[in-house]
């Protein structure tokens, strides 16, 4: 089964949303890395109903008219890459944690730069909140889309940079 995709306009930028069957799978950035996330064949189509959903909530997400996303998804990656991505759909709305927090989390303390690793490679950005995790000492670090996006980001949800 090949991959889906649409792309939407955005505050934070042009995303590519895939999904694969009925099931989201990514939201790319405009800036993305080659090879970040991999995916396989894809195929454009615009009117994909778990894409036109996505897009929805996403679009009231970005009016501050949601704080959760509700949506089936499926995350393609190792089990750690998992656990650490199950661990940020739990960071509420408005919410940060460091990524010893999330290494806690899991039940691996000492994981904290494998947490971070596997942070950079969520597929799925936004729904999957990793712009809520945050470096130690409050500072934001390394994001997918950007550290002016993932400000953008922490800002709409209502924390001060």
């Amino acid at each position: 089964m090949e991959y889906r995709f649409k792309r939407v306009e955005s505050p934070v930028g042009l995303l590519t949303l895939a999904a694969k069957g009925d099931k989201l799978t990514a939201i790319l950035w405009e800036c993305e890395i080659d090879g970040r996330v991999k995916l396989g064949e894809m195929m454009e189509d615009p009117t994909f109903p778990i894409l036109l959903k996505t897009e929805q909530q996403l679009n009231e997400y970005f009016a501050g008219k949601r704080t959760r996303f509700e949506l089936d998804l499926d995350f393609t990656g190792t089990e750690f890459q998992k656990e650490v991505w199950a661990a940020l759909l739990e960071i509420p709305f408005g919410e940060t944690r460091s990524y010893g927090d999330i290494a806690r989390r899991i039940g691996r303390p000492k994981a904290v730069r494998a947490v971070g690793a596997a942070n950079g490679r969520n597929p799925i950005s936004i729904v999957a909140p990793c712009h809520r995790v945050i470096g130690a000492s409050g500072k934001l670090t390394g994001f997918a889309g950007g550290l002016d996006n993932k400000a953008l980001l922490l800002k709409l949800e209502g924390r001060k940079s």
